[in-house]
């Protein structure tokens, strides 16, 4: 039987997480609430090596996910491997994101923002949107599904929802103590720091983060759109 958690990630791909909210994870696992994340596809499409395989990426990429988990002392990580750029909302997909929440029991949700507008992975707006959803009212309420109930799965009320890549942003984290760790987390996803390209990936990271902040007070933050649920 799982453990529940108190903080849910419900991702995309593999190094969405360390972008997004592994500043917040390191403060929150230090503080001795337990994170668990779940990562809805193997991201066996984001390369540039036309060598690479989509299998043999699957495998680099899950094993540097765990990786980054580990440092930061995430207590699960589940692949949940649909197709990489293929997530849609679907009955059957918004059912599994359901069983997925009623499992783990979390107080709060993060994922990513599925009203950012314009340009934007198409998995992130899908897999925000599913999860919102799931969330309220699928989760909580007990006829939504009731061959869950059959399986233990019994309905579950999440009081919160964190989106990280939203553009109304009315919460901050301050990592400003745990930005060394985000860092790490980020450098253990060798496959995609190799595709940014970018030179000084240290302080890339900083000016992107102490930009994040501006608003907040902080000296580095991460940003979210938080959503108090009813109930």
């Amino acid at each position: 039987m799982t453990e529940p958690v108190d903080i849910l990630v419900i991702i995309a791909h593999p190094d969405d997480a360390e972008f997004g909210v592994a500043g917040s994870v390191a403060h929150w696992i230090g503080g001795g609430l337990s994170v668990a994340y779940v990562v809805c596809t193997s991201g066996e499409k984001g390369t540039s090596d036309r060598s690479l395989t989509p299998e043999a990426l699957i495998r680099i990429r899950e094993q540097e996910q765990r990786a980054a988990a580990d440092l930061l002392g995430v207590r699960t990580v589940e692949f949940l491997r649909y197709a990489d750029q293929g997530l849609e909302d679907t009955p059957a997909f918004r059912k599994h994101i359901v069983q997925v929440i009623r499992t783990y029991r979390p107080h709060t949700v993060v994922t990513t923002d599925p009203y950012r507008r314009y340009v934007w992975h198409r998995d992130h707006r899908m897999i925000g949107q599913v999860v919102l959803d799931a969330a309220f009212p699928f989760a909580r309420d007990h006829a939504a599904y009731p061959d869950l109930l059959e399986k233990g799965l019994e309905p579950h009320k999440v009081k919160e929802l964190l989106f990280f890549g939203a553009e109304e942003i009315n919460f901050y984290m301050d990592i400003s103590d745990t930005f060394a760790q985000k860092v790490a987390a980020l450098k253990c996803h060798v496959s995609q720091m190799r595709e940014l390209n970018v030179q000084d990936l240290d302080g890339w990271l900083r000016l992107r983060y102490k930009n994040l902040a501006a608003q907040s007070g902080y000296e580095l933050a991460e940003a979210f759109h938080q959503v108090k649920m009813p109930g």
